[in-house]
């Protein structure tokens, strides 16, 4: 960890004309901030003050007492460390049992009691705290103007409710357009997975089918473990600290992983190694033309998939979305006053809960791959075309039976009954 970065005011000592004046003048004590970096979840460098006393010691250690602005930080970091540890939670396909419960007619009580443990709602701590203590002090500011506890110059903070009232629909359709916006890249992602789970079992199936000769047995086996591993490492592609080495380690042989690892783009290293087994094989040209270009699947997935990662909703939409709602939370409880009183405290609690939560759920799916069931997808990849492989040959075999017993019962001559029928008098 790196020292931190002091920054401290400089001290005043009293100059010699002035101690003459007041020879019991004693400096007060200053406030010194120190400026040290710090490290978010997304290793992003963020800068935190600290204030603390100064002393004859100027060397400043992290490990003193807390400050206020540090304690003020905790609860937001707190809650970040949740929400990131929910997003590297595994989802998992729905099975009719879940299906269930999902629809059952107990769900709703079931959400609300289980809303403590809901990360969207552990998330809405900080904005929340702080607006509802907002409404607080004004409250009480207002009630002590009220009560003459205060100067009669000291006014009573209230305003007229229409400006809110023109303004509410203009926050609702931003509120409405950002969760539109973030819910169709959440299903936009999910077509692309979609694309690709599809892409790579058709992959797989027209190598099993054009992949005959028993002198490509041991590359067709390699090609449909290179099948396998695409999706397995396209997830590690988009899903951030995912353990590409644990993932591909019971899929790939060791010298293949090894240059899987040391390849900058693992997914598009893995389509190198299709394409360049399928060249090896003893195949028709027009076969070989065939396959290669369904590998075309592949690349589009991954394009899509880069640009759902990269490009988020335009941040201007974000913030002017983010700003609006403080900008009206901190101002709702002088415009409710009038009509409300200390009813304006649990009143800003609802609406910033409210509006704040979908705010909030907007920006969760905008990365839509933590919320897909990945894992699942890419392991049922696995399971289908390892039981295609199990069961090619005893399917071939029962083909073959069936193709024998239809030729003897049509045929006793050795001729089938259409070729019968064209052979010549």
């Amino acid at each position: 960890m790196t020292n931190p970065i002091h920054r401290s005011a400089t001290k005043l000592s009293p100059s010699s004309s002035s101690s003459s004046l007041s020879s019991h003048f004693t400096p007060k004590t200053l406030k010194k901030f120190h400026l040290y970096p710090s490290k978010n979840h997304r290793n992003h460098h963020q800068l935190r003050f600290s204030c603390c006393q100064s002393s004859k010691d100027s060397n400043f250690s992290p490990n003193q007492d807390p400050t206020l602005f540090s304690i003020l930080l905790a609860l937001p970091n707190w809650v970040d460390s949740i929400q990131e540890k929910g997003l590297e939670k595994k989802r998992s396909l729905y099975d009719h049992g879940d299906w269930v419960q999902h629809r059952s007619s107990s769900r709703h009580v079931r959400h609300f009691l289980s809303s403590l443990g809901s990360r969207v709602i552990l998330s809405l701590l900080p904005p929340v705290i702080v607006f509802t203590s907002v409404a607080v002090v004004v409250a009480t500011y207002n009630t002590a103007v009220a009560l003459a506890w205060l100067p009669e110059f000291f006014p009573i903070l209230r305003a007229s409710s229409l400006p809110y009232q023109l303004t509410a629909p203009a926050l609702a359709l931003l509120l409405v357009f950002r969760t539109e916006a973030s819910y169709s890249r959440f299903e936009e992602g999910k077509k692309a997975w979609t694309k690709v789970v599809s892409g790579t079992n058709d992959f797989a199936r027209q190598v099993i089918a054009s992949v005959v000769g028993p002198d490509d047995s041991i590359l067709k086996t390699a090609i449909l473990q290179y099948v396998v591993a695409f999706p397995v490492a396209l997830k590690c592609h988009v899903i951030h600290d995912s353990d590409i080495e644990q993932d591909l380690k019971n899929i790939l042989e060791t010298d293949d992983l090894a240059v899987v690892l040391t390849s900058n783009h693992r997914p598009r290293c893995i389509i190198e190694f299709i394409s360049q087994s399928l060249r090896s094989l003893d195949v028709d040209p027009t076969k070989l033309q065939f396959l290669e270009s369904k590998l075309s699947c592949f690349h589009e997935g991954i394009g899509v998939c880069e640009q759902l990662m990269g490009i988020p909703i335009p941040l201007s939409y974000t913030r002017l979305t983010s700003r609006f709602l403080v900008l009206w939370h901190f101002t709702l409880p002088i415009i409710l006053w009038d009509d409300c009183h200390w009813i304006v405290v649990p009143a800003t609690f609802i609406s910033a809960a409210s509006l704040f939560c979908i705010e909030e759920v907007g920006v969760l799916i905008e990365e839509p791959f933590p919320m897909l069931a990945l894992d699942e997808l890419c392991e049922k990849v696995r399971s289908n075309i390892e039981d295609v492989m199990r069961n090619e040959k005893l399917i071939q075999a029962r083909v073959n039976a069936k193709r024998k017993t239809h030729y003897k019962r049509d045929s006793p001559n050795g001729w089938t009954a259409s070729l019968e029928n064209r052979k010549p008098d």
